[in-house]
């Protein structure tokens, strides 16, 4: 298909103006974009497009948000803190999206934020066809935290894989941290799988505590490249041979640049979904 004609200007103080150039009266319209950075001004170039399309009288809007922004605020972790997660759902309610497509999560209870329907999509399709052409069948699967343990037994049970985990002991001290691994690893390759990789700390430290234990090969696998900050720089630094992520995060030029990057396409997955949702099939086929 060919995309929808939209405009979008800016005013002199950089307030967004977007017109939808085509007729979507009645029709089903599905928005992508992904809240990444900048993140606040693709949040509002997402929410204005919604209540553009609202008020162009579109039969239903689906925001197509392959990477979630927000999500890290799930829960009032501390005092007097906000559950951005929680925010930006109502934000999307109230612009008029009808449904949200997305793609891992950073917490699943997110879904249970939004009164309207989500789906859920996973980029473990796309990890799983390139961990089987590129890793031997004694590698392990390792999650990087205690947060990660689901996502990663579910991958190590696609791929026939025995399981282990880094336990953090102790706290930051001067960006270190005391790493045990629960599981053998001596002398495998080993592949570490997270949702996301923003300032890389916890995946490099993780895959040092990897290389301490004698595994032989690390490699990672993320869904979202954030790679804010010396990321990248840190990448280069640990012993992480290969980071494998998916493109629902745009790179940036220095981690385009980077040559243990390695970007898998999602777009075959997303497409399948928006062409369920429109015809009324199963999405959740799509992971059996």
């Amino acid at each position: 298909m060919e995309p929808g004609h939209a405009h979008l200007r800016k005013f002199n103080d950089g307030e967004i103006f977007i017109e939808i150039r085509q007729n979507v009266r009645g029709k089903d319209v599905f928005v992508v974009q992904s809240t990444s950075s900048p993140v606040n001004e693709n949040l509002m170039e997402l929410l204005i497009m919604i209540d553009a399309l609202k008020r162009a009288s579109a039969a239903s809007i689906t925001a197509v948000i392959p990477y979630y922004g927000y999500a890290r605020q799930d829960q009032k972790a501390q005092p007097r803190c906000p559950i951005t997660a929680k925010l930006v759902a109502d934000l999307l309610t109230v612009a008029g999206a009808a449904r949200v497509v997305s793609m891992d999560f950073h917490s699943g209870q997110i879904q249970g934020f939004f009164d309207i329907p989500v789906d859920h999509l996973f980029a473990v399709p796309c990890f799983l066809k390139h961990a089987r052409e590129h890793h031997p069948e004694s590698s392990v699967v390792v999650s990087p935290d205690a947060g990660g343990v689901e996502r990663a037994r579910y991958f190590a049970e696609r791929l026939g894989l025995k399981l282990a985990i880094t336990d953090v002991r102790g706290e930051f001290k001067q960006e270190k941290r005391a790493l045990d691994i629960i599981g053998d690893v001596q002398g495998r390759t080993t592949i570490l799988l997270d949702d996301m990789v923003d300032t890389g700390t916890t995946l490099c430290q993780a895959a040092e505590g990897l290389e301490a234990k004698g595994a032989a090969h690390i490699h990672a696998y993320c869904t979202h490249a954030i790679l804010s900050g010396l990321s990248v720089e840190r990448l280069n630094d640990s012993p992480i041979e290969r980071l494998v992520v998916s493109n629902t995060i745009p790179l940036s030029e220095k981690a385009r640049r980077c040559e243990k990057i390695v970007v898998l396409s999602i777009a075959e997955i997303l497409g399948e979904a928006i062409s369920r949702i429109h015809n009324c099939d199963s999405v959740s086929s799509l992971f059996v």
